[in-house]
């Protein structure tokens, strides 16, 4: 769903407004900070990522993500599972990703140069690598928000760069690069299988480091992070629909202002998504049945796959499936877009929370509408009546009890 954010006012060019969890100044003192260390176009730092950007497709940008200096906790800069265990803040991840320095090369997608063999090593990498840096020019100072990619922040031409350590990659991650006959999907469920999280997994396929020898190539960052959401879900779709149902259950969590209302139903797997901006009567929708989707979800886009997939994690836990409609309630503590890693977050936070057990369906629902109305003050009338899926669960009761 795309929110519009309003733009904050009475903040100096330093960015002292005087809020002490304001995102706009956290992104103002962190550019004033790059400012003053990037004078000079030839640096060393640690890269912590590749990113593949889409516009001009087949032809790209490649950049390397690296803050403006060498440091200890370089791999904060990009560690969105570590954030929400720790339940970092707006400015706090702004801060650290407006500092982060894009040094981007253009090339084809399948063409073979030296610099995506750097770019591989760095994304493949167990930690940041130190890496020179030389630029065309001096960096250009922005934040670039996106509502499915975590933000960067300036970002320059790149002339040259050298990794000067050896990188230290994992002997599984190194067995499914080395296996030019073993699928894309099949290695990133194998790794994720093993634990290495969502945001490396999409960061080793968006540089054509997995998947058959003819068919790797450069992929998108945003594109990489919906496959490898999808990829995993429809894994653990297959785990779960030979268990038993759930009963009906509820499930309420959120994070950075993002809130999910889950509930299940006792019956087959399927599963529907209601996106909602509290202080609008719109909203986006998308589905599935129990034989999944032919066709990408365009209304709610890339925070369908992770929502999906933050639920079948449980699910499978659980070792339960049943039919899910998740609504999710977008509120104002959401300053800025981050990136579908929130709604994957935030749907785990929901899914781990306490659950609440139901004797029927008109129960739960009742609860849905009580919750959304004191907490939200959002009236969901028109959007349990607009639910495929809830008339879908209507009409296979009936056909029951006609049988």
């Amino acid at each position: 769903m795309q929110v519009q954010f309003k733009q904050h006012k009475g903040y100096d060019p330093l960015g002292n407004c005087g809020k002490g969890k304001c995102p706009v100044c956290a992104r103002n003192n962190a550019i004033f900070r790059v400012k003053g260390t990037l004078q000079k176009e030839e640096f060393t730092s640690d890269a912590v990522a590749p990113f593949v950007g889409r516009f001009g497709y087949p032809n790209i940008n490649v950049g390397i993500l690296a803050p403006p200096q060498q440091s200890e906790d370089a791999w904060l800069y990009d560690a969105p599972k570590h954030w929400s265990a720790e339940n970092f803040e707006i400015p706090r991840i702004v801060d650290f990703r407006s500092s982060l320095l894009n040094s981007r090369y253009n090339v084809n997608i399948k063409k073979k140069i030296k610099l995506i063999e750097l770019s591989q090593d760095i994304a493949m990498s167990s930690s940041p690598l130190d890496v020179d840096i030389q630029l065309e020019g001096k960096p250009r100072f922005r934040l670039n928000l996106d509502s499915h990619m975590a933000p960067t922040g300036p970002n320059a031409k790149l002339k040259k760069a050298t990794i000067t350590e050896n990188p230290k990659i994992h002997t599984k991650v190194y067995k499914v690069f080395d296996d030019i006959d073993l699928k894309a999907n099949e290695a990133v469920n194998y790794l994720y299988k093993n634990s290495f999280d969502e945001n490396f997994l999409s960061r080793i396929l968006s540089v054509g480091t997995l998947g058959l020898k003819k068919d790797r190539k450069l992929v998108p960052t945003r594109w990489s992070l919906t496959a490898t959401h999808d990829i995993i879900g429809k894994n653990l779709i297959n785990q779960i629909k030979g268990c038993s149902m759930v009963d009906y259950t509820a499930f309420f969590g959120s994070y950075l202002g993002n809130y999910y209302l889950i509930l299940c139903f006792p019956e087959v797997w399927s599963y529907e998504l209601f996106e909602m901006y509290v202080k609008s009567p719109k909203y986006t929708t998308d589905y599935e049945t129990y034989d999944g989707r032919k066709n990408y979800a365009e209304q709610t886009a890339g925070g369908y796959y992770t929502v999906r997939m933050g639920i079948l994690e449980k699910l499978r836990e659980l070792k339960r499936q049943g039919t899910v409609l998740a609504l999710r309630f977008i509120t104002d503590e959401y300053t800025m877009p981050l990136g579908v890693w929130v709604t994957l977050e935030a749907a785990r936070k929901a899914m781990n929370s306490k659950s609440i057990k139901f004797s029927s369906k008109e129960l739960m629902l009742e609860y849905a509408k009580k919750v959304a109305l004191k907490k939200f003050n959002y009236n969901i009338d028109e959007t349990l009546e607009k639910s495929i899926l809830l008339k879908s669960i209507k009409q296979q009761s009936k056909l029951i009890k006609f049988l």
